[in-house]
């Protein structure tokens, strides 16, 4: 029965017919996304409301010096992660001084953001190392050296170490790219408000409302520095969050051109307009970059796929003739 089923697992048939398979649920599940995925915006704009009654919590509790236990709307943990967490005290070993700023530039927030990626840094390894050791060892059997098996068990290991890394730094990248391209447009708005004689509060939740539509991340952390505008003691530090948390240099820049109004009383009109424009200018700057970029990236396609069509194109009629002359 093992013999049957190892055979079956090395039939080159069944493995193409399953790589078919799969890309084919892919296909259908990728065309599917588009016709039933939900409001996005609302969705984070529900999970920067638990975050903002979060801080709404804490900085009661810690103004009112309240002995009473206190509520919090924040998603808690999934059970079976958490109970592995706390009982291999991952927190201590898996966990860096970083990693919660890594999960927020993400877009993970909470206990539950944090219980989850401790956990995975631990499974994902020890996964991928298992089911190398099974291929390696079992299926492949004395195909190939002990070194080069021992060489694909330890990459799997490596990759699993690394593979929540990349996920959180793919995710970053993501969050950052959108933010970026929505940003002179939401500056714009900013600008705005703000020479209109609406106050920054009032003016980042604007924004926020008007720009969800392009980047809900940009929408998201705008709406959650509102909120911490409104309850956090020092307004700089709502300012630095921002900051934090997105890693854009454009949104740094404001956030300290915001810090030096709040501080000395200078006028942000002018700051605003400045960043405003250089901020759609580097934003044409890196499309007339890809732009630029492409052409050296078709050549390799180019030449092997569009060169040999074309010569076929060309010569079969010459050497049909050839061929038929005698």
């Amino acid at each position: 029965m093992i013999n049957l089923i190892l055979h079956k697992l090395l039939d080159p048939q069944i493995i193409f017919t399953l790589m078919v398979a799969l890309a084919t649920g892919a296909t259908i599940i990728t065309l599917g996304m588009t016709f039933v995925e939900g409001d996005g915006l609302s969705r984070r704009m529900r999970a920067v409301s638990v975050e903002r009654e979060a801080i709404r919590a804490r900085e009661r509790e810690r103004l009112n010096k309240a002995t009473a236990p206190k509520i919090s709307l924040r998603q808690q943990p999934t059970a079976y992660m958490k109970e592995v967490v706390d009982r291999l005290n991952l927190s201590s070993w898996l966990g860096t001084e970083t990693a919660k700023l890594r999960l927020a530039m993400a877009g993970y927030r909470g206990k539950q953001a944090e219980t989850a990626f401790l956990f995975f840094r631990l499974v994902s390894p020890i996964s991928l190392c298992l089911i190398t050791i099974f291929y390696a060892f079992v299926i492949f059997g004395d195909k190939y050296s002990i070194m080069v098996r021992l060489i694909a068990v330890v990459a799997a290991l490596y990759l699993g170490i690394k593979a929540p890394e990349i996920f959180l730094k793919n995710q970053t990248s993501k969050r950052q790219l959108s933010m970026r391209r929505a940003l002179p447009d939401a500056m714009d708005l900013l600008l705005i408000c703000v020479e209109s004689g609406v106050s920054i509060e009032h003016a980042f939740r604007k924004v926020a409302a008007e720009v969800g539509t392009q980047s809900v991340p940009l929408a998201e952390e705008l709406t959650l520095t509102t909120a911490e505008l409104s309850y956090l003691q020092e307004r700089r530090q709502a300012f630095e969050n921002l900051a934090t948390r997105t890693g854009v240099d454009a949104i740094k820049a404001i956030t300290t051109a915001l810090v030096q109004a709040e501080r000395y009383g200078t006028p942000v009109g002018v700051a605003l307009r400045v960043l405003a424009q250089e901020s759609r200018d580097q934003r044409m700057n890196e499309a007339e970059k890809k732009a630029a970029a492409l052409p050296p990236k078709l050549t390799v396609p180019m030449i092997l796929f569009f060169l040999p069509v074309l010569f076929a194109v060309i010569l079969t009629p010459a050497l049909i003739q050839i061929f038929n002359w005698d």
